[in-house]
């Protein structure tokens, strides 16, 4: 058994109280929260289109929605609070749909005094992580902080000060350029 249709909505009135009770459950870039719009209307009539347009022009006017506001509240909450880095929420930031021109001031202001190699040890000692034994270790280490959007010059930094061997990093150079 499937799950239900969501009931289509028909007037802008319903459709906004929809939209604040999804902005209320959890922060939303315009683009996530027009992705959620579209399904509780008929999207393919112009009067589907329109009614999702005013809504989320009311919105904006009123303060609820805001890519910027969303991007430096994202993106201080994934340096403090998961440690990723910065390239992890650039990655992120895109795939909800946020432009990059927002991205690049959020993220500027966000990571401006940070450190990556402190934010990486960091991230390394949430996740329990510690200094490799072996091959496999090591670059099961290096592809985790790659994963958390480290860059590799900092990530080899903090290989070399394990004393990793030379060789196995020369592997994983290779890796990045593949």
């Amino acid at each position: 058994m499937g799950f239900a249709r969501p009931r289509k909505l028909e007037t802008e009135a319903e459709l906004y109280q929809y939209a604040v009770g999804a902005l209320g459950r959890r922060a939303r870039s315009v683009a996530e929260l027009k992705r959620l719009l579209r399904r509780r209307v008929e999207e393919e009539t112009e009067i589907g289109q329109t009614l999702v347009e005013l809504v989320i022009r009311k919105l904006k006017d009123q303060g609820y929605l805001s890519d910027a506001k969303y991007a430096e509240a994202y993106s201080a909450y994934r340096r403090d609070n998961e440690k990723y880095g910065r390239r992890r929420v650039v990655t992120d930031l895109k795939a909800k749909g946020v432009h990059g021109e927002v991205i690049d001031a959020a993220l500027e202001s966000t990571f401006a005094e940070v450190n990556e190699e402190k934010q990486a040890r960091e991230y390394l000692r949430r996740k329990r992580l510690q200094k490799p034994k072996d091959k496999k270790q090591t670059a099961r280490i290096f592809r985790q902080l790659m994963r958390a959007g480290f860059g590799a010059k900092t990530i080899f930094g903090i290989l070399k000060k394990w004393d990793v061997e030379e060789e196995v990093l020369e592997a994983l150079e290779g890796e990045i350029e593949t």
